[in-house]
């Protein structure tokens, strides 16, 4: 496969580059920035010269001088220390781009981030696009595998991803001592995976963990630390009904989340009691969002995104809220299409008639259903770019 055209567009200036694992931080940075000083923090022979001595950076940046323009720290959570002595090259070396790259950033809000004082962006890279792909994508492909560019361009991608998470655990995990009991963060991982796309009870997860609900909240945030999950938000701007309070859970993408759920079955694939229905529902839904939140963060405009739910049960899956445009998000594992499948997004759109609804199905043509416009989820997913309106 030749060379895939990422979305991102990097600032000028200084930033932090973050993102989980195998989103191929390291490859965009070398093919965009050949000639930079790069120092990998994953390897142990840098990570201990830079954990004895930070400052031995200054004597290597001030060596190069003039012809130097870009530095590259990958995984600066690493060495945490190194902030400070690229705070002070900053301020001393204006020609001279610092970009650090991180895949969890919980150190960083230990030790403190902020140590930069505003003088880097933050900037996230996200699994492949499927308009980063264009011929290259395919909807089951992605629904079985992911978008992750280390899983999609290996030989045996799901050997890999079923490794994925166990390199997690270890490599993040266990040597960062982030938790106590490695095994239990395990399990919890096996049973989060069902909340793939649900509302969050802690109180349930908890139970089934068999584990305090502060601990569950505690291994949640490690999962966001390391850029694993997020929780999606209510809409709750001038709500005119009553409205449930918890956020909702997805993992970050498609394929981890089938390897982890799948994980908690013995052997593989699913068990007796799941539904396939469900669970490609499930790994669709994903899809959407992991293209959303990508979409969010490469386009210079700024957007939320949140899901909508009444206490009643009307729901909506995704609200993208922003400079571009208002709209309400419906996704249906199906390819043929209902009146019910558009019931929640016309309620929401009674209380804010300025958004748009849209239906995305597995169908192959555009179709109007009670005046909403269901489009294909492939050609939605296919023509989803930086800048540019949803619709």
């Amino acid at each position: 496969m030749k060379k895939i055209n990422r979305c991102f567009i990097p600032p000028k200036q200084s930033f932090f580059l973050f993102g989980p694992r195998g989103t191929g931080k390291s490859t965009y940075l070398k093919e965009e920035f050949p000639n930079a000083l790069y120092i990998n923090l994953l390897l142990s022979k840098e990570r201990d010269k830079y954990e004895a001595f930070p400052d031995a950076l200054i004597g290597e940046v001030e060596a190069l001088g003039s012809e130097l323009r870009v530095v590259v720290i990958d995984e600066i959570q690493k060495v945490p220390a190194l902030l400070s002595t690229v705070h002070s090259l900053i301020e001393e070396h204006k020609n001279v781009q610092f970009i650090l790259t991180g895949s969890s950033a919980r150190k960083l809000k230990e030790k403190g981030v902020n140590l930069l004082a505003g003088r880097a962006l933050l900037r996230h890279l996200h699994p492949f696009m499927a308009s980063e792909l264009g011929g290259h994508f395919d909807l089951e492909k992605a629904l079985r595998i992911g978008m992750l560019p280390l899983v999609f361009q290996a030989e045996d991608p799901l050997s890999l991803l079923e490794s994925y998470s166990a390199l997690y655990i270890d490599e993040e995990v266990r040597k960062e001592a982030l938790v106590r009991q490695v095994g239990q963060f395990a399990r919890f991982l096996q049973v989060i995976a069902f909340s793939h796309g649900q509302s969050l009870n802690l109180t349930n997860i908890a139970r089934e963990c068999a584990v305090k609900r502060g601990t569950v909240e505690n291994f949640l945030s490690i999962l966001e630390d390391l850029l694993l999950s997020v929780r999606l938000p209510l809409f709750t701007h001038k709500a005119q009904r009553e409205l449930q309070q918890h956020p909702k859970f997805y993992l970050f993408d498609a394929g981890v989340y089938r390897a982890i759920r799948t994980s908690s079955v013995r052997g593989s694939g699913l068990g007796p009691l799941d539904s396939e229905d469900e669970f490609n529902g499930a790994s669709l839904e994903g899809l959407v969002l992991q293209h959303l939140l990508a979409w969010r963060d490469y386009t210079r405009e700024r957007h939320h995104l949140y899901f909508w739910r009444t206490k009643a049960g009307l729901e909506v899956d995704f609200i993208v809220y922003g400079e571009l445009g208002f709209w309400a998000i419906e996704v249906k594992n199906s390819e043929n299409l209902a009146p019910s499948h558009v019931h929640g997004l016309l309620h929401f759109c009674e209380d804010y008639k300025e958004a748009t609804p849209l239906l995305l199905y597995r169908g192959e043509r555009r179709q109007s259903i009670k005046g909403v416009l269901a489009l294909p989820v492939q050609e939605f997913l296919n023509s989803l770019q930086q800048g540019k309106v949803l619709v």
